[in-house]
């Protein structure tokens, strides 16, 4: 199967190392607006994201992945080319650890050495990345990025677009209102609003519109 990386900077690097062992999966092309037209090097195609739906028309059996960690812009790629899910493949490396009763949504990357558990439900486009943890019967809408060593107890619900940053912790049974952000470290044990900035230990909320910046 032939795969097109929309995004090509250090987050495709990773993503790109997650194919590469994959024998039915071929990485063909990186699609950013870094390139103003298409072209082929070495075999790869690079060009712009607009250039996507001129590769899908010409590529009979080609998935394509929004490799790219700011959320707003996933979402904005994803609104833009309007792609049917089945456009679309989700990934993990084979270190991660995922329950078989989880559900993943299209789009989606599970990185090195991530622990996904018990029926939670991971959305579309999400990233879940180095040695995170979901743990079971949590809910992460679509659009959210958890960093490295995040930890999501159990049953807690991140709503679309939630950045969680690196090292932080969110305590079992929490909601986390959509396009928030949570610091690095934080621990949050309370319940959060849309649109917020957490930090510190405990996380206390600094409200500002759309502050995450994926």
């Amino acid at each position: 199967m032939k795969v097109v990386l929309i995004g090509h900077g250090g987050h495709s690097k990773v993503i790109s190392d997650i194919i590469r062992p994959i024998p039915e999966l071929q990485i063909i092309g990186y699609l950013d607006n870094k390139y103003e037209v298409k072209q082929v090097i070495n075999n790869v195609i690079l060009g712009p994201v607009k250039a996507a739906k001129e590769i899908k028309d010409a590529h009979g059996n080609v998935k394509f992945i929004i490799a790219i960690g700011d959320n707003r812009t996933r979402k904005l790629i994803a609104e833009q080319l309007n792609f049917l899910s089945t456009d679309y493949i989700s990934l993990a490396h084979q270190s991660a650890s995922i329950s078989p009763s989880v559900t993943i949504g299209y789009g989606s990357v599970i990185m090195p050495q991530a622990v996904v558990n018990s029926d939670a439900i991971i959305g579309n486009h999400c990233i879940l990345n180095s040695c995170s943890v979901v743990e079971h019967d949590s809910i992460l809408e679509d659009f959210v990025h958890i960093c490295p060593n995040t930890t999501i107890a159990g049953t807690v619900k991140l709503g679309q677009g939630t950045f969680v940053g690196s090292g932080a912790t969110v305590i079992p049974n929490k909601i986390i209102g959509e396009w928030s952000t949570i610091g690095a470290g934080a621990t949050v044990i309370d319940h959060l609003p849309e649109n917020c900035l957490a930090v510190g230990t405990p996380a206390k909320v600094k409200r500002k519109e759309k502050v995450n910046a994926g």
